[in-house]
């Protein structure tokens, strides 16, 4: 299913929008918006979908989502009917225009600047620092005018300085790098995108990185992480989650369409990747989804 475009209700008096969601659901479908979200739970039970990734809904789970990157938070029907809501949580979404066309481009604001880069795939916040947020989510919603600008300011100044920050979507839904190198990287990944349904030689991407073979595998490993054949089988299999989250093709020829020679090793690669086979990640996909 295609995600929804949803306009963030805002007001003449705020500069960005924080409210908390008590109920028996999110009220949400499968959507994005121009703004980045904060989202931490409090209380519920269901699954967190972002990108491509599916989880675990728990109390304590707190992410931060990238402008337009498609996510819902799925609440779990209740079978009893109890007294307190099944829903507890608090939204914050914000622009990084939200103090200004210009604020964003002060030096001080370059690793506020970065994590937001970082977030075009979804963070999820964990360790101490997740503690930390948490707190300070929740005084936020309590509090109002300059209390509560200065407020995001902290949090985002905590995220920004934090190692306790893990990318949620995988590459090949949004393909994000970060590196010095950034043109050199650049057109690796862009012949990498070019020829993801092709057979994609070592020898004619570490020509696009004016490397020999070997610096090449040594230069790729060190900024993304991965082998050059683990980053593109991600990038296929993130492909092939976008076409089974939003086509009902057949799954023989969506393997194709996404680079994958032969069904049995579409299905080995994805259930590497997302421990689910392609029908069982796209019935959990919709179901979640709503």
């Amino acid at each position: 299913m295609k995600p929804v475009f949803e306009k963030t209700p805002s007001t003449q008096w705020e500069s960005f929008h924080c409210e908390v969601v008590r109920g028996p659901s999110y009220n949400a479908t499968w959507h994005f918006h121009p703004e980045y979200q904060l989202t931490l739970v409090l209380k519920s039970r269901g699954h967190r979908l972002v990108g491509d990734n599916i989880a675990p809904l728990a109390p304590g789970d707190l992410v931060l989502v990238g402008t337009n990157l498609p996510h819902v938070w799925q609440q779990e029907e209740s079978k009893g009917r109890g007294s307190s809501p099944a829903v507890h949580a608090v939204i914050v979404r914000f622009l990084e225009t939200f103090l200004g066309n210009d604020f964003l481009e002060i030096p001080e604001a370059e690793r506020v600047r970065a994590l937001l880069r970082r977030s075009a795939r979804g963070l999820r916040i964990t360790g101490r620092t997740r503690e930390v947020v948490a707190e300070k989510m929740q005084r936020l919603a309590e509090s109002s005018g300059l209390e509560r600008v200065a407020g995001l300011l902290s949090i985002l100044h905590t995220l920004a300085h934090s190692k306790d920050l893990q990318p949620i979507a995988s590459a090949g839904f949004l393909p994000v790098l970060e590196s010095s190198d950034q043109d050199r990287m650049k057109r690796v990944c862009d012949y990498i995108n070019a020829h993801l349904t092709d057979t994609i030689d070592r020898t004619k991407v570490a020509g696009e990185a004016h490397l020999s073979v070997g610096a090449f595998s040594r230069f790729f490993k060190m900024r993304t992480g991965k082998t050059l054949p683990e980053y593109v089988n991600e990038l296929r299999v993130g492909r092939a989650c976008r076409k089974l989250a939003e086509e009902n093709g057949k799954v023989t020829d969506l393997a194709l369409d996404c680079g994958f020679r032969n069904l049995a090793n579409f299905n080995r690669r994805f259930r590497e990747i997302t421990r689910l086979t392609p029908r069982e990640y796209r019935r959990q996909f919709q179901r979640s989804a709503g």
